[in-house]
């Protein structure tokens, strides 16, 4: 029963996690172009580099310093950043100021994102991985399409600022009196390291050894990381773009907003399913055609012409999402024994969220040559390519019992 509750807790506290990013989904690359007056599509772009680039790099130290000083420490440490976030955008008198908040916006996803999976692999039995982790990104995605709504409202009703970060002062606050309450996972952790068994070597391995495994040297461990940062590329590229786009084909603010906000939201609700479908069917078949189903709901949304039909490539895109992000980080838990669990997450999680970085940058440059129509499709072949890589290079993880 305490296990339950902890759990829980942990799902509501990802909830708000989430939140932190909803709120920017629809405003900032509005923000960007009306309220700063920028015209470069890079330029405007520049905050989902920053946030790319310090989310993947805390990421990776997350899990080192986790392993050694305790989840719980790092997650409270996570929120009191974020509490700065809002409060900055709110005063911004410059674009720089926008690219500081998220660097900090970066940091606090890095640390409180990664601990509230690592303390749910803590806790979950190794067959129920896909399924904690499913609940988790659930939560955490079903925070960013609500604010991603919410705040699309409160710009169209009041204004793009101050207005929408009101909100987000209140989800630190809340954020971070939560995770005062929930329990740190240690016993836990050192149950599980007594009890595991894996092809990988349970020694400490070095940072170094651990960063070549996941990034390169194991087939099944590097597939993973270059489907997860494809994943985010594409995912970098849709909150810069989408907003610019649906703005050029004549969609109000509003419904921009709703747009937004469905990509995540049925990337949330879906994987209320999926990661516990992994548990059930195996990671291998979900990772590659999760990737390919990405990609053909990017190229939909481009050759259609009806709010009804973006909607549903929305919903497609959040599907296809879905499909890969509880499984992986299944699949990184399948893998990497216990003592360096949380480490080899992190270097996953590094690569992965680097992928925000690259794609908006990629996005931003290819828009500003061929265009935002042009720069979404190229930006597609790179999930369909982590697909193809997946199901050559990755094995199958699940031990069936």
């Amino acid at each position: 029963m305490e296990n339950f509750l902890q759990f829980t807790l942990l799902v509501v506290i990802n909830l708000f996690v989430g939140s932190m990013v909803g709120i920017e989904r629809t405003i900032l690359p509005l923000l960007g172009e009306k309220q700063f007056g920028l015209a470069s599509t890079s330029a405007a772009l520049s905050f989902i580099i920053s946030f790319g680039f310090s989310k993947a790099i805390v990421n990776y130290f997350a899990g080192q310093i986790a392993d050694r000083f305790g989840r719980k420490r790092v997650l409270l440490i996570g929120w009191a950043i974020g509490l700065f976030v809002p409060i900055l955008t709110i005063y911004a008198h410059a674009w720089w100021v926008i690219v500081f908040a998220n660097i900090l916006l970066g940091i606090n996803q890095g640390l409180t994102w990664s601990m509230t999976v690592n303390m749910k692999i803590d806790i979950a039995k190794a067959n129920q991985r896909g399924t904690a982790v499913g609940l988790n990104e659930f939560a955490g995605y079903s925070g960013v399409a609500m604010m991603a709504a919410v705040s699309g409202f409160m710009a169209s009703r009041y204004s793009l600022s101050p207005e929408p970060f009101y909100v987000g002062i209140g989800i630190a606050m809340v954020g971070m009196l939560l995770s005062l309450i929930v329990k740190d996972t240690e016993q836990h952790l050192k149950t599980q390291v007594q009890d595991h068994g894996s092809a990988m070597p349970d020694r400490s391995l070095s940072s170094r050894e651990i960063f070549r495994l996941t990034s390169w040297k194991d087939p099944t461990l590097s597939s993973a990381s270059f489907s997860g940062l494809s994943t985010n590329l594409k995912d970098g590229m849709a909150w810069g773009l989408f907003p610019l786009y649906f703005s050029t084909v004549g969609l109000s603010v509003s419904e921009i907003g709703a747009i937004v906000a469905i990509y995540p939201a049925a990337w949330g609700f879906f994987q209320l399913f999926t990661g516990a479908l992994s548990d059930k069917i195996g990671r291998k078949k979900l990772v590659t055609y999760g990737m390919w189903v990405q990609a053909f709901s990017l190229w939909f949304l481009l050759v259609v012409n009806h709010f009804s039909l973006w909607v549903l490539g929305a919903i497609f895109l959040g599907l296809g999402t879905a499909m890969v992000y509880p499984t992986l980080q299944a699949v990184i838990g399948d893998v990497a024994s216990p003592n360096w669990r949380a480490s080899s997450m992190g270097v996953y999680r590094f690569w992965r969220d680097s992928g925000y970085a690259f794609g908006a940058l990629a996005a931003g440059v290819i828009a500003d040559v061929v265009g935002v129509t042009w720069s979404i499709g190229i930006v597609a072949l790179f999930p369909f390519l982590a697909g193809v890589y997946s199901h050559v290079r990755m094995d199958e993880t699940l031990k069936k019992p």
